[in-house]
């Protein structure tokens, strides 16, 4: 969508703020023995809490009030009775409605004791994203965008999950345009004032496969490689986009 009125960037600041207050209260929950079932019913209080709702259930009736991803899980995890265990790396990906607005976000976590080359494969994804924001100016290409998060992966050795991309944002969860997180100069249409998008690289350690599970939803790298991913809903505003779901204390 773009912002054509004051209520259209006060409904998207909205949603932005409750779906970054969400994932922080869900990230400081998440600890060794929770499960994921439980972590999506702290998540659940807390959207209704604030009248919003779920927008993977409103959508497409997806079979939980957030996505929860662990390890080789790289997107759209199930809640389920898994338990986290020490060492595991895992996704929240919250997003919501408001007043008929949507926003979208999510971070990857570590529990201790990890391996350092998670910690660094976080570090990068997170500098990735920011790398992209800051590129998603008015009038630029969207391929811009795309160009400076892949250059922080060949930097650091990654691959990228080049299935899994930002997107238009807004009036529904899934909007054009799409986002890529490598180059291609064929995506070369302009970023223009008061667009709403998100910027969600995915960094992973293996060969950047992906893979549907039997259920139907959750993607999976089939080699077990572990991947990351940090994602903000933004509005382009121009030559500094704002940042709807970043909250104090976060990513």
């Amino acid at each position: 969508m773009k912002i054509e009125s004051d209520r259209d960037l006060q409904g998207i600041l909205r949603i932005g703020q409750i779906c970054g207050l969400t994932l922080q209260h869900m990230l400081k929950h998440v600890q060794e023995g929770i499960t994921t079932r439980e972590l999506d019913a702290i998540g659940k209080a807390f959207l209704q809490q604030h009248n919003a709702q779920s927008a993977p259930i409103t959508a497409y009736n997806f079979p939980g009030w957030t996505c929860i991803s662990v390890n080789e899980a790289i997107a759209h995890g199930i809640p389920s009775d898994y338990q986290i265990k020490a060492g595991d790396v895992v996704n929240i990906d919250v997003s919501a409605v408001l007043e008929g607005y949507w926003g979208d976000t999510g971070a990857t976590v570590l529990v201790p004791p990890f391996k350092p080359l998670y910690k660094r494969l976080c570090d990068a994804t997170k500098e990735a994203l920011h790398a992209g924001i800051r590129a998603a100016v008015a009038g630029a290409h969207i391929y811009e965008v795309s160009r400076a998060i892949e250059g922080v992966a060949r930097k650091n050795r990654y691959n990228l999950l080049r299935q899994l991309t930002g997107h238009g944002v807004g009036r529904h969860i899934h909007e054009e345009p799409t986002i890529p997180n490598f180059f291609n100069r064929a995506h070369k249409d302009i970023l223009e004032e008061g667009m709403v998008v998100t910027i969600e690289p995915f960094f992973n350690l293996g060969r950047g496969h992906i893979r549907t599970a039997k259920d139907g939803w959750t993607l999976y790298t089939p080699d077990r490689s572990i991947s990351a991913q940090y994602e903000h809903t933004i509005i382009v505003h121009g030559d500094k986009p704002i940042i709807a779901t970043q909250v104090e204390g976060g990513h």
